[in-house]
């Protein structure tokens, strides 16, 4: 049985565990923290990446979770900028990183051994096989070992790597139920309210400023306690809250295969989570993998083609990541109202095109005869 080692137990690295073994391969998956499992808050769970891992059997996250109520973009005193109906945009299944992990890690069988505690040091390669800290060796290795991924660092040293968005992030859950969702723009900060496939509200928070500096709860109730319900229930009943900067991998990209090594996820493209894609990014890569992996014999070209598949898109979503934050960013007045308005303009252009589009599709009237 062909042999592959995955570096990195995160979303990107169990889905890609569950995929090789679909398709064959045994798999030992190495994990530095001591124990199995994801932290973090929600994440989105797009059409594409649902499709991958319907497609490895992973079950439960079919149920979609759409607020009851108005959903989109508004300002801090409540007033709406635009409805996501009006722009046409479909919506994600909501789900906890620590549910999702789950649900995927309940697909390990037989061929998936996980090891935690192990720290990956040295990664070397020749023509046969993949050499990790000098003794554990595979056919093949999958580095999903996130934005400050120790492979990509040694097969790329000279790569510049992570870079800072200028803004960091708070991320909170709360059993408090909210009706309607979206998120809401001021200046240099953003609040976001989504509800979970459990029924719990998830909300986090972006606020420009240096990278390294600490906060907690009481500094979110600060920020945004005063902006449009429901945040301050939310806040309000809220226990704990994490609190990341906001980093991405800078352009271009860096190739995701070299020989029988493969980067994955974050490892690959860590983006900014404005369009909220880096996690069905992974899944995506890893249903990806699998199928070059199946339909091409040769591993070396099998990644090659995985490359060619997955980089170009991925590159388009960091872009596209990395310019929406810095819209919902903007500090001067002057550009958060040329924003707003035309945000505005583009749901109003495109509400008005949906009509138009309904009316000409309706029935003509039957003339009665007379």
């Amino acid at each position: 049985m062909r042999t592959a080692i995955v570096v990195g137990a995160g979303i990107g690295g169990v889905t890609a565990a569950v995929a090789l073994q679909r398709c064959g391969w045994e798999v030992t998956v190495l994990e530095r923290a001591a124990e199995l499992g994801e932290v973090g808050a929600g994440i989105s769970l797009w059409p594409a990446a649902a499709a991958v891992l319907s497609e490895l059997g992973v079950k439960g996250v079919d149920q979609a979770a759409v607020p009851s109520g108005p959903f989109g973009l508004r300002k801090p005193n409540g007033r709406w900028v635009v409805a996501a109906p009006d722009l046409g945009l479909d919506l994600p299944v909501m789900i906890h990183r620590a549910q999702l992990h789950d649900l995927i890690t309940a697909e390990f069988g037989p061929a998936v051994t996980v090891r935690t505690g192990y720290t990956v040091e040295t990664v070397t390669q020749d023509d046969t096989g993949v050499l990790v800290n000098g003794s554990l060796r595979a056919d093949l290795l999958i580095a999903a070992d996130g934005l400050r991924s120790v492979v990509r660092t040694a097969l790329y040293p000279q790569y510049a790597g992570p870079q800072y968005s200028g803004s960091t992030a708070y991320r909170g859950i709360t059993e408090t139920k909210a009706n309607d969702g979206g998120e809401t723009w001021g200046s240099a900060e953003r609040f976001g309210i989504a509800q979970l496939i459990d029924g719990r509200t998830y909300w986090y928070a972006t606020h420009n400023q240096p990278a390294g500096q600490s906060g907690d709860l009481a500094e979110v109730i600060r920020k945004y306690g005063n902006w449009h319900d429901p945040i301050p229930a939310l806040l309000a009943t809220t226990q704990t809250v994490l609190q990341n900067d906001i980093y991405d991998l800078a352009l271009p990209l860096v190739p995701f295969a070299a020989g029988r090594i493969a980067l994955l996820g974050d490892a690959a493209h860590a983006m900014t989570p404005n369009l909220g894609r880096g996690a069905c990014t992974a899944i995506e890569d890893a249903g990806a993998l699998a199928r070059h992996l199946t339909s091409t014999p040769d591993p070396v070209t099998a990644l090659t083609q995985y490359d060619a598949a997955r980089r170009p898109a991925a590159t388009q979503l960091v872009k596209r990541s990395r310019q929406i934050g810095r819209l919902g960013q903007l500090e001067n007045p002057l550009a958060i109202g040329v924003r707003d308005a035309l945000m505005w303009l583009g749901g109003t252009a495109v509400r008005g095109a949906a009509a138009l589009t309904k009316s000409r599709r309706a029935p003509k009237p039957t003339p009665s005869n007379r």
